[in-house]
Parts: C-alpha cells; sequence; structure tokens
C-alpha cells in the first residue's frame, strides 16, 4: 500500500514570533513593534480582523489578500505613558485553518530618571563695587 503525506489545503498563518518584549523601557519612550508573519498555505490569507485586550494598544494590519509565500506583517503602538508591567494580548482573526491566535507584548515600563541641573554658585558676602 502505498500512503501519500497529506498537505494543508487553504491559507496557513505562520507568524516569526508570538511573543513581542520591550524588555525595561522608560516611560514615554517609543512603543511600536511588529509582528512579522507568512502565508505558508495554497490560497490567499485574508485577515478580518485584528483587535487589542485595550485601548492603550493600537493594531495596524494589511487589509488586502497576502497570497501564498509572501510576507507581512502587523505593526502594534502600546502607549509608554503608563507606569508598570505590559502585559497585552492581540487577537488576529483570519480565514487560516488556524482561524484565531493571540499574540502577546510583555515588558516593564519606569519612570525616567530626573535630570540634574548644576548648581548655581552664589558668591555670599562679595559685594560689587564701583569705580
Amino acid at each position: 500500500m502505498v500512503s501519500f503525506a497529506q498537505t494543508a489545503k487553504g491559507p496557513i498563518i505562520k507568524f516569526e514570533s508570538q511573543v513581542y518584549d520591550y524588555g525595561t523601557i522608560y516611560q514615554g519612550a517609543d512603543g511600536n513593534c511588529s509582528f512579522t508573519f507568512k502565508n505558508e498555505g495554497d490560497e490567499p490569507l485574508l485577515l478580518s480582523n485584528v483587535r487589542s485586550s485595550c485601548g492603550c494598544t493600537v493594531p495596524k494590519w494589511p487589509k488586502d489578500p497576502i497570497m501564498p509565500g509572501q510576507t507581512s506583517s502587523i505593526q502594534v503602538t502600546y502607549d509608554t505613558k503608563r507606569l508598570g508591567t505590559i502585559s497585552k494580548q492581540i487577537t488576529v482573526m483570519s480565514n487560516a485553518t488556524e482561524a484565531t491566535i493571540l499574540l502577546n507584548i510583555k515588558g516593564n515600563i519606569i519612570q525616567k530618571p530626573n535630570e540634574i541641573m548644576p548648581e548655581k554658585v552664589i558668591n555670599n558676602g562679595f559685594t560689587p563695587t564701583a569705580n
């Protein structure tokens, strides 16, 4: 009996990574990141919706079909005004064989250190005199 490996039919979305770690960053730092993916299937991939777990995380995704073998990305902007731990999810919905995929961003935002201004030296006891 001869057996053939079955190949998946339809669009297949494959991300390079499903987690983006900002590490420790300062408040107000650049909150942009990118999730790169490829359509490894044999039909066009359509992202129907990409949504985040809160309003502080804004995703932008391609609206045009991603053809088989083509690579694209989802851009995410996190509002870094908030201090503390970052742990947010981005839900990707598509016509892929795995219709819903969760992406995660994480990190920690700390306050910027205060800039120290040099002190102005005042010479006490000195009075300027006019000639």
